[in-house]
């Protein structure tokens, strides 16, 4: 039987109580809106700045909850400190229906190499943006699009975000408020092309469809979708460059990531909330010490995580759903 699988993704227009402020963090309110580039309109200012207090809170609650980085990974008040849970959590879909489409092959006498990253081999476009925008998913399928694209070509072109948010809308992508990397690469498959950033840029909003075939840059022509499962995720991952993949990044742990191997005790295999591109994998310190990780692009900015990408567990019994649903094109 599939497993129902859940994806989600950032969602906006929550109404934000405005409680008195605490005045014995106001010089740390105003360093983090400097840092951040923050100008807010007075009343909103009250409302940002009370889920601000309330982040911080649970902020230092993690710091004490890990034991001092026992886990040996990072946590801070990044960007996404004045956003509330409800506008960091996607909107939730279930998605029943078996992930099948193209059959994944696994290549025999393939050779796995203790560490990878796909960035040093050119397959990978700089990290971008989506900002408060639940586009992670087509930031996820545009980014394994680029890289196959660079595969084939030779040319690493950034791909348009939004002219997937804006035409595949028929297919049950729902632009900032969340999407299946299945239904965009269906889209893909069956109307042609996809733009350049260049020529179709990114908006952060879903708009009218306004792609023209002439200025199309690549053609999927069908994707795979990866067994779900870690050894097959691996031989994915060598055999034919960076793949879409979703994790639960649900927890305030994932929003405030700065470094290190991911490690969220709550994180689930069957709750997926962010689309990422998984880009390599490797190991911290000794390689007998089994800290083995996976390598991820994010679309947070390069403000986030290290420098936009992040470490997950690898061999950890598909930890945070990292090989629940991964896929691939081709072109």
């Amino acid at each position: 039987m599939t497993p129902t699988v859940f994806l989600s993704i950032l969602c906006l227009g929550v109404t934000l109580a405005a409680p008195t402020p605490d005045y014995n963090l106001d010089a740390e309110w105003e360093e983090w809106k400097r840092n951040n580039d923050r100008t807010y309109s007075p009343e909103e200012e009250k409302q940002r700045r009370a889920v601000w207090e309330g982040n911080v809170k649970l902020f230092k609650q993690h710091i004490v909850e890990n034991g001092l980085w026992m886990n040996n990974f990072t946590i801070e008040m990044n960007e996404f400190g004045d956003m509330t849970g409800e506008e960091m959590k996607m909107m939730t879909e279930s998605s029943s229906h078996p992930l099948r489409n193209g059959k994944h092959i696994q290549k025999r006498n393939l050779k796995i190499p203790k560490t990878l990253d796909w960035r040093k081999e050119g397959y990978v476009t700089p990290v971008r943006s989506q900002g408060r925008c639940g586009a992670c998913w087509a930031f996820s399928v545009a980014a394994s699009i680029e890289s196959q694209l660079f595969k084939k070509t030779g040319k690493l072109i950034p791909l348009s975000v939004q002219n997937l948010m804006d035409c595949s809308v028929s297919y049950g992508t729902k632009g900032c408020d969340g999407g299946r990397p299945y239904n965009a690469f269906q889209y893909l498959k069956n109307n042609g092309g996809l733009e350049a950033e260049a020529t179709y840029p990114y908006e952060a909003k879903v708009k009218h469809c306004r792609y023209r075939p002439e200025r199309s840059v690549v053609k999927v022509t069908r994707f795979f979708v990866v067994p779900r499962n870690e050894e097959a995720l691996l031989q994915a991952l060598v055999a034919h460059g960076p793949i879409a993949v979703a994790i639960d990044g649900s927890h305030e742990s994932f929003r405030t990531y700065r470094g290190g191997i991911y490690h969220e005790p709550k994180c689930r295999q069957d709750f997926l909330d962010h689309g990422l591109l998984l880009v390599g994998y490797g190991y911290e310190g000794h390689e007998s010490e089994n800290r083995k990780y996976w390598l991820l692009k994010n679309s947070h900015s390069e403000r986030w995580g290290e420098k936009g990408y992040m470490k997950l567990p690898r061999d950890q019994n598909n930890y945070c759903g990292i090989a629940s649903y991964a896929m691939y094109p081709e072109l």
